[in-house]
């Protein structure tokens, strides 16, 4: 007998496809009636598949499952999930941390390059015809350009890689120097960002991050400045930084996360100094496929009492 999947989030087809004949899937974010279906299947539900985007894993969906083993989840953060209602019922808790790691980076990249040399801004200045009535204003180098990274973990090592190719000198802030990393580490992410000219976010979501890039933080920066976010919406506190780029406290930003996904304030969209992505980061068929993959080994390893490939450490 299949044993019962609950679905709160989707991957793609090929990966949902391959769930669903290996095992008896309910797509809960297509039910008429969401919570009938629950209490119809709560019984068996062993494990639930969840996704960064998709509905939240709730406590009271966690407490409805009294046989649930195991959430997979399909993203690299758990901020979606309850992970400590999950610990208290021993649930394990999966990820996907390294998937996206290097689409990630390469959009951290993208940003500090369009937003330096203003390569968006120049294609609607050809497409709108302004080039025949004059060049383009200059743009800023990023040779020798000084990037302080925020949360120096996978992603973040992945960006200082990328960004040193292109002869940017990277240092970092985390929650402890790290002994095997070559860059200059700041105990404090106001003294980084004072000493660097691109201030990039690539550390994980939650209360300890939320909002570490404020006011204080954009004032240290500085009027040449940019900021750039790959990580969550919630660790840049975004009425502080429309303050900074209307009153020109930094030179423009960079972004691929928002507070309030999918919604992005107008203020911001109307901003030329600023280019913005619709939280694009990882989201390329392959990592997207790797993620599917990745969910669906740790389940099956997890029924064939194998150890978890990417147990999620909280």
């Amino acid at each position: 007998m299949k044993k019962t999947i609950l679905a709160l989030g989707t991957m793609l087809p090929p990966e949902m496809a391959e769930l669903e004949a290996k095992y008896n899937l309910i797509r809960l974010w297509k039910e008429a009636d969401p919570e009938a279906t629950l209490q119809a299947v709560k019984q068996d539900v062993v494990a639930i598949v969840s996704a960064f985007n998709g509905m939240q894993v709730t406590r009271s969906i966690i407490e409805a499952l009294p046989n649930l083993e195991l959430i997979s989840q399909y993203g690299a953060g758990v901020n979606n999930v309850d992970v400590e209602a999950a610990k208290e019922r021993h649930i394990a808790v999966t990820s996907t941390p390294e998937t996206p790691m290097n689409d990630t980076a390469d959009t951290a990249l993208g940003l500090i390059i369009n937003t330096l040399r203003r390569f968006v801004e120049a294609d609607v200045f050809l497409r709108i015809g302004k080039w025949n009535t004059g060049g383009f204003p200059l743009a800023t180098s990023l040779t020798g350009k000084k990037v302080g990274i925020i949360g120096m973990g996978r992603i973040g090592q992945a960006i200082a890689r990328r960004c040193e190719a292109f002869e940017m000198e990277v240092s970092y802030y985390g929650p402890r120097k790290k002994a095997d990393l070559p860059q200059t580490y700041y105990a404090s992410v106001e003294d980084l960002a004072s000493n660097v000219d691109v201030l990039v976010c690539s550390c994980v979501g939650g209360a300890e991050t939320h909002h570490i890039v404020n006011a204080t933080v954009l004032k240290a920066l500085g009027p040449k400045g940019i900021v750039v976010n790959v990580a969550r919406g919630s660790v840049v506190n975004t009425d502080d930084l429309l303050v900074a780029l209307s009153n020109k406290e930094i030179a423009g930003a960079g972004l691929d996360v928002y507070e309030n996904e999918p919604s992005v304030p107008e203020a911001l969209i109307s901003m030329d100094n600023v280019v913005l992505l619709p939280h694009i980061g990882g989201h390329t068929h392959e990592t997207k496929t790797g993620m599917g993959q990745l969910v669906i080994a740790n389940i099956e390893a997890h029924f064939n009492g194998q150890p978890l490939l990417t147990p999620f450490a909280a």
